[in-house]
């Protein structure tokens, strides 16, 4: 599927808070190796964390607009986490927020 451009607007938001305190997660080939697919379940992962619930809700509108589908917040360490899972959406929001650099 392909998806469309978000407007350099949504891009510059993303890239303000991924680059605040987010972190991107990778899968460890090793350990999926070693221990395959029914014990090893970490998978490609970005969060971005929000520091209130009307941010978060931001973070999710901002995610929904750039065509990503954001998985369930959680709160970890009194932060709202938000995740974006799969290998495919990590590179493309790697992709779009590190090209305005």
């Amino acid at each position: 599927m392909l998806k469309s451009t978000p407007s350099d607007q949504v891009i510059a938001e993303l890239a303000r808070f991924f680059a605040r305190d987010g972190y991107v997660r990778l899968q460890n080939p090793k350990r999926l190796a070693r221990e395959g697919w029914r014990r090893y379940k970490k998978g490609y992962e970005v969060r971005l964390t929000a520091q209130s619930d009307l941010e978060l809700d931001r973070i999710r509108d901002l995610l929904c607009h750039a065509g990503f589908k954001p998985g369930r917040p959680f709160v970890k360490e009194r932060h709202y986490c938000q995740p974006v899972y799969g290998r495919a959406e990590v590179d493309r929001f790697l992709t779009l927020v590190t090209k305005r650099e």
